[in-house]
C-alpha cells in the first residue's frame, strides 16, 4: 500500500511535510517527500493528515489480568513463591482478551506485557503486537522473553506478610533477590566449567537458574518495579552488583532524583499516573514526574501499566505529561521510539523507517488530545482501523 500527502512523523528526527510511505507486506519498504514514486498498488490519500509509528507501551499487564476481572481471567501473580523467574509471560496471556482490540482502535500497536509485581522476582516479560488474526499469542510475539520482573517495595511486603516464607521487609526482599541472582551466577559458573573441563559434571538442572542465565548474560534487560526513592536506588545497587541490563518501571519519585538517575544513566518507564494514590509509597506521585525525567537527561517512556490505566488512554498520558511541562517532541517519542529503544525492539517498531514493521497510525486531530482517536491504524502491514 502506498500511503500519500501525510505528515509523517517518523520519530528518527525527521519529520516530512508532504509525505509518501509504502509498504511491502509486513514491512515499511520506503519512504520520502512527495511526489511518491508510480504503482498500481491500492493508495491512501491522507489529505494533509499526520502519520505516526504505532505506540508501544512498555510495561502493561495486558491479557495477563482480562479486563479487570478480578478471579476468572487474572493470571498476574502467581503467589505461593517469592522467586518465580521461571514463569513466562506467554503461557498466561490470553490474546483473546478483548482490551487488546481497545489497544489496536487507540492506535497502540505494541506493548510488553507481564507478571505483576506480587514476587520479588515475578517472571518473564514479552513484547508483543496487539493485533494478530487467530487466537495463538506465539503469532504476536516480537521478543519473549523480553526481560525478567522483579519488585522491590511495599507489593511484596504486604502480600507475604500473612504468609509463611516471604519478606516482609525492603531488607528481605532485595536479599531473595541476590540469593537468585548469586544462585544463578554459580550455576552458570559451573556450566561454564563442565564445558571447559571434560572431568567436570555439570550442575543439577535448576529452571530458576536457567530463566536467569540470559539475565546474568545481558541478553535481557531486568525491569525493576520501584516507586520511593530509596527503591530506585536498591535496584540500581542490585543492577551493579550483578552487571544487569536493568530498568526502573515506575520510578514514581524518580523527579526528586532526576539529576542522579541521569548520571547513572538509568532508564525510566514512568507512570502510571492518571490514578490516585492508593498506597503511601505513591505520596510523591505527580504528573510533572516524565517530563522532569526527560528534561535531566533521564532516557523515559510513558507506560500505562494496564490495567491501573486502561491501555487506550496511553497517549492521553502522554498529553497530560506535556500540559505539567514535558517537550511535545519528547513526549511523543515517550509512546514510541523510547520504549521501543529502552525494550531493545527498536529494530521492529518504534519509528517510520525502511525495513521496519508496518506499524502505523493517522490522526486527523491532536493524537495527544482526549477529542482525538485514530482515522487509521495499520499492524505488520494489515489495515485494522479504517475510518475514512
Amino acid at each position: 500500500m502506498l500511503f500519500i500527502h501525510a505528515k509523517l512523523y517518523t520519530m528518527a528526527d525527521t519529520v516530512l511535510t508532504d509525505g509518501w510511505l509504502q509498504t511491502n507486506g509486513k514491512i515499511i519498504q520506503a519512504l520520502g517527500e512527495m511526489p511518491a514514486p508510480q504503482t498500481e498498488e491500492e493508495i491512501y490519500d491522507c489529505h494533509g493528515a499526520a502519520l505516526y509509528p504505532g505506540f508501544v507501551d512498555a510495561h502493561t499487564h495486558l491479557g495477563m489480568m482480562e479486563d479487570g476481572l478480578a478471579f476468572e481471567g487474572d493470571d498476574l501473580n502467581e503467589d505461593t513463591d517469592p522467586t518465580t523467574p521461571q514463569l513466562r509471560a506467554i503461557d498466561g496471556l490470553n490474546p483473546m482478551d478483548r482490551d487488546f482490540q481497545e489497544a489496536v482502535e487507540a492506535g497502540i500497536t505494541a506493548v510488553v506485557t507481564g507478571p505483576g509485581s506480587a514476587n520479588p522476582i515475578g517472571g518473564q516479560m514479552a513484547a508483543v503486537k496487539t493485533y494478530c488474526p487467530g487466537g495463538c499469542v506465539d503469532d504476536r510475539i516480537i521478543k519473549a522473553p523480553v526481560a525478567i520482573k522483579m519488585a522491590l517495595g511495599e507489593n511484596p511486603k504486604n502480600v507475604y506478610r500473612d504468609k509463611d516464607g516471604g519478606p516482609i521487609t525492603r531488607m528481605a526482599t532485595a536479599a531473595f533477590i541476590r540469593e537468585e541472582l548469586f544462585k544463578a551466577k554459580r550455576y552458570m559458573e559451573d556450566l561454564q566449567k563442565s564445558q571447559e573441563d571434560p572431568d567436570a559434571d555439570p550442575p543439577e538442572f535448576d529452571m530458576k537458574s536457567e530463566a536467569l542465565l540470559p539475565a546474568l548474560r545481558r541478553e535481557i534487560e531486568v525491569h525493576i518495579h520501584a516507586h520511593r526513592a530509596d527503591d530506585i536506588f536498591t535496584a540500581i545497587r542490585i543492577g551493579k552488583e550483578f552487571h544487569l541490563d536493568y530498568v526502573i518501571i515506575h520510578g514514581t519519585e524518580g523527579h526528586l532524583i532526576a539529576d542522579r538517575l541521569a548520571k547513572e544513566n538509568v532508564r525510566v518507564l514512568s507512570g502510571p499516573f492518571l490514578c490516585d494514590r492508593s498506597k503511601p509509597e505513591l505520596r510523591n506521585a505527580t504528573v510533572a514526574c516524565p517530563g522532569i525525567l526527560s528534561k535531566a537527561g533521564v532516557q523515559t517512556a510513558i507506560i500505562t501499566d494496564h490495567s491501573v490505566i486502561p491501555i487506550q488512554y496511553l497517549p492521553i498520558c502522554a498529553g497530560m505529561a506535556v500540559r505539567e511541562g514535558m517537550n511535545r517532541e519528547a513526549a511523543m517519542k515517550a509512546i514510541t521510539i523510547e520504549p521501543a529503544r529502552i525494550c531493545h525492539i527498536d529494530d521492529r517498531v518504534g519509528s517510520l523507517e525502511a525495513g521496519k514493521d508496518a506499524d502505523l497510525v493517522l490522526f486527523d486531530g491532536d493524537p495527544l488530545s482526549s477529542f482525538s482517536k485514530p482515522r487509521m491504524v495499520m499492524t505488520d502491514g494489515t489495515l485494522v482501523v479504517d475510518r475514512r
